[in-house]
C-alpha cells in the first residue's frame, strides 16, 4: 500500500483581524493539517476546492510550497470561502465564516493512500459532507486508515442536533478521533468528557484524542490513558494549533507503522509509542502558537526546537 496521505475539507482564506488592520493567509482545517505532514516530510494529497480568484491562487501556491498535491478540480467552486478570526488580547480567537465547499469521490486522483483524515466544516457542510462521507467509507474499504477531528464551528454549524448525527456517523467510521474540550462542551453540554470518550471508543476508535488548551491532551489507546503536557512557548496566538497536533500526531504514528495496514495495532500499542506520538504532535502545536497564524512546522524547525 501505499504510504501518501490523502486530507479532504476545506481550504479558505483566514482574514486575521487585530485592532484595525487585517492579514489575509491561506486557512482552513484541512488545509494545515495537509501542509502539516506535508513539511514533516511525507507525501500528501489535499482535497479540497477553492475559486479561480486571486485569493484561490495564493491558497493553491501555498499549499504546493509546503510539498502538499492538490486535486485537479482544485478551482472549481465560484468564489474562495473566507473565515474571518478576530484575536483577543489573550491570543484566542473567534471566527465567521464564508463557505462555499462540494467534493465528490470521483474528483481524487486515482491511487491509493494509506491514511485519511477528514474534519471541521468540510464533514458537515453539505453538499460535500455528503461526498466526504463517501470518500472516507470507499477508502477504509480499500485499507486506508481514517482519522477525524469535528473542530466544531458553531457559527457556521448551527446547533449541536444539526451535525451530532453527521458527526457521530464519521466518528463511528474513523479509526482515529481528536476532538478539543471546546467541541465536546458544545457537542454534549450535557455529558461529561469521560462519557463522551468512552462512547467514540465504545463506537470504534482505537486511539482518541481529547485536547484540553493550556491544560494538556488526554490519550485512550489500548489499555492505556495517558496525560501530557503542553510545552512551554510563547504564545503568540492560537491559530491552527489544532492542527498541527494532528497532523504531529499522523506522521508520528505513520513513522511508526500505527496506520494504513498497520492500524490494528493501535489497539496493542505501548504506553511509550502512545506518549511519544502524543509529545511529537505537542512540540509541533508548540511552534505554531509561537508564531503568527496557521504556520505548521517544518522537521527542521523541530530539530532546532529539541535541540
Amino acid at each position: 500500500m501505499s504510504d501518501t496521505f490523502l486530507v479532504v475539507g476545506e481550504a479558505l482564506t483566514d482574514c486575521v483581524i487585530r485592532g484595525d488592520s487585517v492579514t489575509e493567509t491561506p486557512g482552513g482545517s484541512p488545509l494545515n493539517v495537509a501542509i502539516g505532514i506535508g513539511r514533516l516530510g511525507h507525501d500528501v494529497v489535499l482535497a479540497a476546492r477553492v475559486g479561480p480568484d486571486s485569493r484561490g491562487r495564493v491558497i493553491t501556491q501555498h499549499v504546493r510550497d509546503s510539498g502538499v498535491a492538490l486535486i485537479d478540480e482544485v478551482s472549481g467552486l465560484p468564489r474562495t470561502s473566507t473565515a474571518s478570526a478576530t484575536i483577543a488580547e489573550d491570543g484566542s480567537a473567534s471566527y465567521e465564516f464564508d463557505l462555499l465547499w462540494d467534493i465528490t469521490p470521483g474528483m481524487l486522483p486515482g491511487q491509493s493512500f494509506s491514511h485519511v483524515h477528514v474534519g471541521s466544516i468540510g464533514a458537515t457542510l453539505e453538499p460535500g459532507s455528503t461526498g466526504v462521507v463517501e470518500i472516507v467509507t470507499q477508502q477504509r474499504a480499500a485499507g486506508a486508515s481514517i482519522s477525524y477531528d469535528p473542530n466544531a464551528r458553531p457559527s457556521i454549524m448551527g446547533d449541536p442536533e444539526d451535525v451530532r448525527g453527521r458527526i457521530e456517523q464519521l466518528i463511528a467510521l474513523s479509526h482515529i478521533v481528536k476532538a478539543s474540550d471546546e467541541d465536546i462542551a458544545w457537542l454534549y453540554p450535557d455529558r461529561t468528557e469521560d462519557e463522551v470518550l468512552a462512547s467514540w471508543r465504545h463506537a470504534g476508535a482505537s486511539l482518541v484524542v481529547l485536547t484540553k488548551g493550556a491544560e494538556g491532551v488526554i490519550a485512550l489507546a489500548g489499555d492505556h490513558s495517558v496525560i501530557r503536557s503542553t510545552r512551554a512557548t510563547a504564545v503568540e496566538d492560537t491559530i491552527g494549533a489544532g492542527d498541527s497536533f494532528m497532523s504531529g500526531l499522523l506522521v508520528a504514528l505513520q513513522r511508526r507503522a500505527l496506520v494504513g495496514s498497520g492500524v490494528a495495532g493501535l489497539s496493542s500499542i505501548s504506553r511509550d509509542d502512545l506518549e511519544a506520538s502524543v509529545d511529537f504532535a505537542l512540540e509541533c502545536a508548540a511552534i505554531t502558537v509561537s508564531r503568527v497564524g496557521a504556520n505548521p512546522p517544518t522537521q527542521e524547525d523541530l530539530d532546532a526546537r529539541l535541540l
